[in-house]
């Protein structure tokens, strides 16, 4: 186990970062908003957590702490700048977003290190520590799915007049969707850094956006744990995929395309239903139809084949 553990380190570190920014673009989805900028706060809670440890030589916490608020800021900056945007306009104002950091980072100078970014942030950030992190961010995340605000969540995202009849405030919802995705976006990059050391301009950009993306379509954007399995699966599936070579990429995007075409839902969508399906099928055998209750407790004489049409349609039962 422990042999796993160390010859893995480097993908159980990047499964921690690639959770957290998949839930960056899962809460806002969940709540109705079309916003991928959670990957922008990830660029910054990065380059930001490595400023602070290189130059001001400030504790892990204190640099993700740093990093997480000022994400969370600029989170509801822009919410507040494209609120009223909807649907695709709304999307592509924050691939946007993340496209400006992007170029800012490149263009930084010294501050941000340029094309070649910044190297040797050297901390004590431990990976019992990401861990942690990323299970309590689970925890939070999970608790807004259920209960009164999970229910308020789930109308606001499916009807919004109806939101609104109830006295549901949409435009507080949809900011703190900016703000809980700009603070995820934010974590995830802060971390990353501290455990690889090193932050450059092609570690974000629109790859960022397609990876977090990916993860959403393929694991499902309507539960965490949706998001659990897609960043589990495009975490670990390019390191499997590298013994086919060159194929790599082509059988990358074929499973990508797949899941999207036939798993609208993604793959947590597709195991809710069948846990319904089973739980009917067992309740069917368990509670049998009144009238074949009666025959089988003998209080009406059955007709012939009458069992056997029942069997087969018992069969037939979806």
């Amino acid at each position: 186990m422990m042999d796993f553990y160390d010859s893995n380190l480097v993908l159980i570190q990047a499964t921690c970062t690639g959770l957290i920014l998949a839930l960056s673009i899962q809460v806002p989805l969940r709540m109705g908003v079309f916003s991928f900028a959670g990957a922008g706060s990830y660029g910054i809670g990065a380059y930001l957590a490595a400023i602070l440890v290189i130059e001001q030589e400030v504790s892990a916490f204190v640099a993700i702490g740093a990093a997480m608020l000022a994400t969370a800021v600029i989170g509801l900056l822009l919410g507040l700048l494209i609120f009223k945007l909807n649907g695709l306009y709304l999307a592509m104002a924050t691939v946007a977003f993340d496209l400006i950091i992007g170029v800012i980072t490149i263009n930084g100078g010294e501050t941000t290190g340029g094309s070649t970014g910044l190297y040797g942030v050297i901390t004590d950030f431990t990976m019992g520590q990401m861990f942690a992190l990323t299970v309590i961010v689970l925890a939070l995340v999970a608790l807004s799915e259920v209960g009164r605000t999970g229910r308020r969540v789930d109308a606001v995202r499916d009807d919004p007049e109806l939101a609104l009849s109830m006295g549901i405030s949409l435009r507080r919802y949809r900011l703190t969707a900016f703000v809980v995705s700009g603070a995820l976006g934010g974590l995830a990059g802060a971390m990353n850094v501290l455990v690889r050391s090193a932050i450059g301009p092609l570690d974000i950009g629109f790859g960022l956006i397609v990876l977090g993306l990916t993860m959403i379509i393929v694991g499902g954007s309507r539960s965490w744990k949706g998001a659990v399995i897609g960043a589990i699966i495009f975490t670990w599936l390019p390191d499997i995929l590298t013994a086919i070579g060159e194929w790599q990429e082509l059988v990358y995007g074929i499973i990508v395309a797949l899941a999207a075409v036939f798993l609208p839902r993604g793959i947590y969508g597709v195991l809710v239903d069948l846990n319904k399906w089973l739980r009917r099928r067992r309740r069917e055998r368990r509670d049998p139809p009144p009238a074949v209750a009666a025959e089988q407790a003998g209080d009406i004489d059955p007709k012939p084949g009458d069992v056997r049409e029942f069997a087969l349609n018992e069969e037939t039962v979806p």
